[in-house]
């Protein structure tokens, strides 16, 4: 194995993105920048590049990788085919588990407080009766990103609701039923961001679904976003999911959302292990964590959830 360090050969790192996150994630020359600066030969290499050669690299890790939910069996192969031939971050098998978000039902068995989800299967009937009476719903597919093809939907909308539901159903792709949590259009979705199993920073960021019954899939996704201090239930909770994901090693990023449920408890919304955006530009010190993480990865010695926290949260 290559390393990092004065007279060694550098280790080869591939930060793993798309047509997409190549010419929209901002953080991405960073990234290779920084690693390239700690002492690894670090590029950007799309996940679907035909000329990849992944067994060229000591590591792989997954950046931003931002087409894979509209071709998500064709990426599972991908990165199966690619932790074949080098040690890829996320691990193939974290990813396919995190890329439905029937995972929330696993989250939810471990004890870890979740947004209550029903999913609504291919060929299962729906209907507006199917609905809690009174409730404002939040219905989604469950692969997707940026919450495409993603609505909320007041009381008086649920037969808009319902028809959403067997829409996705039509075309052979599971729904998800989720309450909407009101809370979220005045104190916003927090997104807690670890590096190693330790966290590093989170942002808070506006309400996502502004206008009731409107499915807009070029909406912003993260709209206002800014720098926050999780509070220790906050904490606490994101790390609660991270134990809960499957395999031997934590995984070497994660964001964690949460909303606040009526009561004001923490929830998570969802647990991102792919290719999250790490709102990097959000604090001075999240880059160098990142690479910190990415070298202790290439060293063979990625970190386990919960060990350190690098953060600082609210008391």
């Amino acid at each position: 194995m290559r390393a990092a360090g004065v007279g060694a050969e550098a280790a080869r790192v591939a930060v793993v993105t798309s047509t997409v996150g190549a010419h929209e994630d901002a953080d991405l020359p960073l990234i290779v920048e920084g690693l390239c600066a700690a002492g690894l030969d670090a590029r950007a290499v799309a996940w679907d590049a035909a000329d990849a050669q992944w067994e060229r690299y000591d590591l792989a890790v997954i950046r931003s990788t931002w087409d894979y939910a509209g071709r998500l069996e064709e990426f599972l192969a991908w990165a199966e085919a690619a932790a074949r031939v080098t040690r890829l971050w996320n691990p193939a098998a974290t990813v396919r588990w995190n890329s439905d978000k029937r995972y929330l039902l696993e989250l939810a068995a471990r004890g870890v407080p979740v947004v209550p989800t029903r999913f609504v299967e291919p060929g299962a009937p729906w209907a507006e009766e199917d609905f809690e009476a009174g409730r404002a719903v939040v219905v989604k597919p469950s692969v997707s990103a940026g919450a495409r093809d993603t609505a909320r939907y007041e009381p008086g909308q649920l037969a808009d609701a319902a028809r959403h539901v067997r829409m996705l159903r039509e075309q052979g792709r599971t729904a998800m039923v989720q309450p909407y949590l009101r809370r979220v259009e005045e104190e916003g979705e927090r997104a807690l961001v670890f590096f190693g199993g330790a966290f590093s920073h989170a942002i808070r960021k506006g309400p996502l679904l502004t206008e009731p019954g409107v499915v807009d899939n070029a909406r912003v996704a993260h709209p206002g976003v800014a720098p926050y201090r999780p509070t220790a239930a906050e904490l606490d909770t994101a790390l609660a999911a991270l134990a809960a994901v499957p395999g031997p090693d934590g995984p070497l990023f994660a964001r964690v959302d949460l909303a606040l449920g009526a009561e004001g408890e923490p929830v998570v919304m969802e647990l991102e292990l792919i290719e999250p955006n790490l709102f990097l530009g959000s604090d001075p010190h999240g880059l160098g964590r990142l690479v910190a993480a990415v070298t202790a990865a290439v060293a063979g010695e990625p970190g386990k959830p919960g060990e350190a926290v690098a953060g600082e949260a609210t008391a």
